[in-house]
């Protein structure tokens, strides 16, 4: 038996006898105003992302620029074929050469300006982070006013993995200078694009 097989025994062995449900989570007033998307946009550009709306002819044409300019792009969204099969990726390593990720949020948080990815939008975890710039479609109708209303949705309960992103990663130093990208993606794009029917 491994050190974790045992550890883990001797929690289940140990654990208290009776059901221990969650908390409920309450429901706060939202510090959002009615209009979710621009709430959202306003945010996320705050924290260093953007929105970019979809085009006519291509609903691409607010992130053509990057996508032309990328080597390895890895879609996992139906919308856009890439050039690396993230079904096919077998380690994370695979993801670390990746220049644009394509994926599509489960939902956004107006409040926030954050996006919520499982497991099933991801594919691949990593992507997420190796990525040098995260593509993010999102159904406006998915943007929720608060994260106490996100919390509520089913799945935080029902999946492995859960990640809220909130712009591209960012760090600042003692004397506040401010610099995204500095580990993680450098960007993050939110496309506004409803969900197939």
């Amino acid at each position: 038996m491994s050190a974790r097989d045992a550890i883990l025994a001797d929690i289940r062995r140990n654990r208290p006898a009776g059901d221990f449900p969650l908390p409920e989570v309450p429901l706060f007033a939202p510090l959002v105003g009615d209009d979710l998307v621009v709430e959202f946009g306003d945010r996320l550009k705050r924290m260093g992302g953007r929105v970019a709306e979809p085009g006519t002819d291509d609903v691409f044409a607010g992130v053509r620029e990057r996508l032309d300019a990328a080597t390895v792009i890895a879609s996992a969204v139906p919308e856009l074929a890439g050039n690396r099969d993230l079904r096919a990726v077998r380690s994370p390593q695979e993801v670390e050469d990746v220049d644009v990720a394509v994926v599509r949020a489960v939902f956004g948080i107006a409040e926030t300006g954050s996006v919520l990815f499982t497991e099933d939008q991801l594919i691949v975890n990593a992507v997420a982070y190796l990525a040098q710039h995260l593509v993010v479609l999102l159904d406006p109708a998915d943007i929720l006013p608060n994260v106490q209303a996100a919390y509520r949705r089913p799945e935080f309960g029902r999946s492995a993995y859960a990640v809220l992103h909130t712009g591209p990663s960012a760090t600042a130093d003692i004397e506040g200078v401010l610099i995204h990208g500095a580990q993680g993606v450098r960007s993050l794009t939110v496309l506004m694009l409803p969900r197939a029917a």
